[in-house]
């Protein structure tokens, strides 16, 4: 879903995830808490999470949290009270897992002992970003803390990672809670500082865990409280948290009407379903189109082969942590719409451990007017607490995918089912046999159908990857447990996420196909942006490779600044100058001064998707602030508004950017000099 980059997609996603939630509470058949969304950035291409994660731009991460969790817990009319406190909640969101998280089992290491080492600056420009977003603007009434600990402390028993920075810094309205038992694993697994039961429940409330999953609250707070390790006032903080939050759900005296009135008509209805379905359609990435051989017309490919062991997929489209789908159309009833269709596994399932079915699928494809392999992962290959061991396809995947292409009568097309990036380089190379390659991620339940309308053009894909697929020698480079973002050059180790790797991959961050091709034009470009310095004011220096190009203030320190007033907006102008009607997603990118060490290469400052019909244009407009979306972290984390020329840019920038001038004003200069 987040590779549709539509925010209102992501809002609406939610609300009737939360509509059904109350259907169901009002049924009997559910709570109001729920624990979601995940939004953990992703740091390496093995974590076996990546199936629960929007992806790894820690802005784009946040934004899809702020939506979703406006979309599951704001009633309409009632968003924003006076008092933030007392406002009334559809259901209770949660961010998880808070912080570091993204090692759950490799190569004996264990998410239940792992001690991320994380420098300050990567806490604050990567791993907490998402989560404040999600408190801040979200406005989420629960976070979850994680299993792992942070620089030698559990992060459920950090006060610096709870009371001071969730509640204190980011004011969050609600409740922490842990993940489940994650107390036990403190004492059990982590053993730290020898701590037992009592003083570990003791450690964790004070520090702000307000609700424990799991029964180490309930067994031990009352003798940890007896004892005069923890004191009535800080279980009366805990308790008050927790009972806000069931009050603003109208669990005590009752909730809206608005949401008393919902049941078994709004569950499963048909326009839930067909958001399903317009969910699958716009998180489509079309990777590889060869000679525009896809959109395939039906008119001409009447008879297909279906090949692969995720063909007739089923569950294994709906992923990990699911309910109960309203229905499940698998891609061999998707296709069966539009074409004959003869089906082949080519694979006993998506391990694929033998080649014993790959002759009778070669033989199926030999007739057919297309041939489609729908290959992959699956939750089995990549899951909590199970960390991939490489990129690559499994078992004999590979080989299927070669010999069908190579028998094959008519174009192939490959569609890939996976969270995570697979090295599918072959595939990508090979012009003359595999024309078209499609990734569908894990597609939901109407997954089939939405791959069916894209191969055969009912719908234009306009999907872009949120993660970065690399190649399989990447992780050759670097173990998962290394944390730093940046490359660690003495050790050898390249950097992680498209903002400081570069490397050759696969497929870059943000890339993605359309059948139709768009044009931009920028038609109105920002002035410079001049900053003023009162007298307690000063400038901040920054590690430049030379001297050359150093301005008189290399910097300011954002806390410094009055940020409302440094605000820049431009326009762009998309033109649709293909012959089909498509949407298109602008990801816009700042990019540092040139000459700072030690920073990002770019970084995503905003984003839209557009619709525009074939031979027509639209404008868009993007506002920035230049806080946010033109800082750099330093190296003791502080945040910065570098001086000099930031290059703003579409996408790549091939098609469009322009150069925005920061720097002090010129009375400021003048007393400097």
């Amino acid at each position: 879903m987040n590779a549709s980059f539509n925010q209102s997609l992501w809002k609406n996603a939610g609300q009737i995830v939360s509509t059904e939630a109350r259907a169901m509470y009002n049924l009997g058949r559910a709570g109001l808490t729920y624990w979601s969304p995940t939004i953990n950035v992703v740091r390496d291409p093995r974590w076996g999470r990546i199936t629960e994660t929007p992806g790894e731009d820690p802005f784009v991460v946040g934004t899809y949290a702020v939506n979703y969790v406006r979309g599951l817990q704001d009633i309409e009319g009632e968003e924003t009270p006076k008092d933030l406190k007392s406002r009334p909640l559809k259901v209770s969101a949660c961010c998880k897992h808070y912080t570091a998280y993204d090692v759950d089992h490799w190569q004996g290491v264990d998410r239940m002992s792992f001690d991320a080492k994380v420098s300050e600056q990567d806490i604050v420009e990567t791993f907490s970003r998402p989560f404040e977003m999600c408190v801040r603007e979200g406005d989420a009434s629960s976070v979850m803390c994680s299993y792992n600990r942070v620089n030698g402390i559990p992060t459920c028993a950090d006060p610096k990672l709870l009371k001071q920075t969730i509640r204190d810094e980011w004011g969050l309205n609600g409740y922490i809670v842990s993940d489940c038992d994650s107390i036990e694993t403190l004492v059990d697994k982590h053993k730290w500082l020898g701590f037992g039961y009592e003083e570990a429940v003791a450690q964790v409330l004070k520090a702000g865990l307000d609700l424990d999953c799991g029964v180490s609250y309930t067994k031990n707070l009352e003798s940890s409280t007896l004892n005069g390790k923890i004191r009535e006032a800080d279980i009366d903080k805990a308790l008050n948290n927790v009972y806000v939050v069931l009050m603003r759900l109208g669990f005590f005296d009752g909730s809206n009407p608005s949401l008393t009135s919902l049941g078994k008509e709004s569950i499963c209805s048909n326009e839930h379903i067909e958001l399903s379905a317009e969910g699958a359609r716009e998180g489509i990435v079309l990777l590889k189109n060869q000679n525009s051989t896809l959109p395939l017309n039906n008119l001409n490919f009447k008879n297909i082969a279906l090949i692969g062991p995720h063909a007739n997929a089923t569950s294994d489209m709906l992923g990990t942590y699911i309910g109960v789908p309203c229905k499940v159309t698998s891609p061999f009833v998707g296709f069966s719409a539009f074409a004959s269709v003869t089906y082949s596994m080519g694979c006993t399932n998506v391990q694929c451990q033998n080649d014993s079915m790959i002759y009778p699928a070669m033989e199926v494809a030999k007739n057919a007017d297309a041939t489609i392999i729908v290959a992959g992962l699956n939750t089995q290959i990549e899951n909590e607490g199970l960390d991939r061991m490489d990129l690559n396809l499994p078992g004999y995947q590979n080989q299927l995918i070669k010999q069908v292409a190579g028998v094959s009568k008519g174009p192939v097309i490959l569609v890939i089912m996976s969270a995570g990036g697979v090295d599918i380089s072959f595939a990508k190379q090979n012009d003359s046999k595999i024309s078209s390659i499609v990734w569908a991620g894990y597609p939901g339940e109407e997954g089939g159908r939405a791959i069916a309308e894209v191969v055969f053009g009912k719908y234009n894909p306009g999907g872009k990857l949120p993660i970065t697929w690399h190649e399989n020698g990447y992780i050759a480079n670097l173990p998962m447990t290394s944390m730093p973002l940046r490359p660690v050059d003495e050790l050898g180790y390249p950097g992680r996420t498209y903002k400081f790797f570069n490397g050759s991959t696969v497929y870059p961050f943000g890339y993605g196909l359309s059948y139709t091709q768009f044009n931009y034009k920028i038609r109105t470009a920002p002035s410079p942006l001049h900053i003023t310095l009162n007298k307690s004011q000063h400038c901040r220096r920054l590690s430049y490779g030379n001297d050359v190009g150093r301005p008189l203030c290399e910097a300011v320190l954002i806390d410094d600044l009055n940020c409302s007033k440094l605000e820049f907006g431009f326009e762009i102008e998309v033109q649709n100058v293909g012959k089909m009607d498509g949407s298109d997603v602008l990801i816009i990118y700042s990019v540092p001064p040139a000459g700072i060490k030690g920073t990002h290469s770019k970084q995503v400052i905003g984003f839209q998707r557009v619709i525009v019909p074939a031979g027509q244009s639209k404008n868009l407009k993007f506002v920035f602030n230049a806080c946010k979306s033109l800082m750099a972290v330093e190296k003791s984390s502080y945040t910065l508004l570098p001086s000099g020329g930031h290059m703003i840019m579409v996408g790549d920038g091939s098609a469009a950017s322009f150069t925005l001038q920061v720097g002090l004003h010129p009375t400021a200069v003048e007393r400097i000099k």
